[in-house]
């Protein structure tokens, strides 16, 4: 999968790691050193996250 298709404001839905299951709204996208690229995820109570792009599915 790509992370082209991921972009603020987008639903998702965790498909893998840590936070599978979970689903929220992308609030920010950062690619570290190594050019992972990991985002930070707000469900709808306010919880925030972050978790690796790989692992998100745009829905």
């Amino acid at each position: 999968m790509t992370t082209a298709n991921i972009k603020n404001g987008s639903n998702c839905l965790v498909i893998g790691g840590t936070h599978k299951g979970k689903a929220g709204i992308v609030q920010d996208m950062h690619t570290s050193k190594t050019g992972h690229v990991t985002i930070t995820v707000v469900q709808g109570n306010g919880v925030r996250f972050k978790t690796l792009a790989k692992n998100v599915e745009v829905r």
